[in-house]
């Protein structure tokens, strides 16, 4: 049992809103196409704790909140129910901050708070060594600049300019810069990641397979 689920339920969220999140959080779950062991798991909760705060038995705190959130790749809003009428659907390229993270560089290409991560992503050549990666989900990959080197289980494919990939992220997968000058990507995934990932691509700790929870 874990921090997230001891004490009696607390009064961080308001009675007349576990209604409203009870179903959410299912439908958000279903969404993912996660069972309740693997979201329970990646959120840090016990899959009949979970069960409990889905069927409304139980009232969930803000901390469960904002890890099932990440879990689910939206935000505490959609859980309760609120919706962002003002969300803007424009990323402006001069609205790009740059992120850093072992020799790569990524652009939030997409949207807070959506059920899918768009980057744009430039991959430093002989950045990423043997990690291969396997996590629920799909990648789409698209080559701006460069020449990418992607491995999906036991084939290697060579892409160019203009070329994409889309694939199941639960084949491994690695990709590799071939170019001494890098690859420029663009990335869409759908956002089933760990609860403290942030991005789902770069260097990670270990040169093994990497499943929920253990992306950089």
């Amino acid at each position: 049992m874990t921090s997230h689920e001891t004490g009696p339920p607390t009064s961080e969220t308001p009675v007349d809103a576990v209604s409203v999140v009870a179903p959410q959080l299912r439908a958000l779950r279903r969404r993912a196409a996660l069972t309740l062991e693997a979201a329970a798991r990646a959120a840090g909760l016990s899959p009949a704790h979970l069960s409990r705060l889905e069927t409304g038995q139980r009232q969930p705190s803000l901390p469960m909140l904002l890890s099932l959130a990440r879990v689910y790749g939206t935000t505490v809003s959609e859980l309760l129910g609120e919706t962002a009428a003002d969300r803007d659907a424009v990323v402006r390229a001069d609205a790009m901050e740059p992120t850093f993270a072992g020799g790569w560089t990524y652009w939030q290409a997409g949207g807070a708070g959506r059920g899918m991560q768009a980057l744009r992503v430039h991959v430093p050549h002989g950045s990423q060594g043997d990690i291969v990666r396997v996590h629920p989900g799909e990648e789409w990959i698209h080559v701006l600049r460069g020449r990418l080197r992607l491995r999906l289980g036991d084939a290697v494919h060579r892409l160019g300019p203009g070329d994409s990939a889309h694939f199941d992220s639960l084949t491994p997968h690695r990709i590799a810069a071939q170019d001494v000058d890098g690859v420029d990507l663009l990335f869409v995934h759908t956002l089933l990641q760990s609860p403290t990932a942030a991005l789902c691509l770069g260097p990670a700790t270990a040169t093994t397979h990497h499943d929920l929870g253990e992306m950089p």
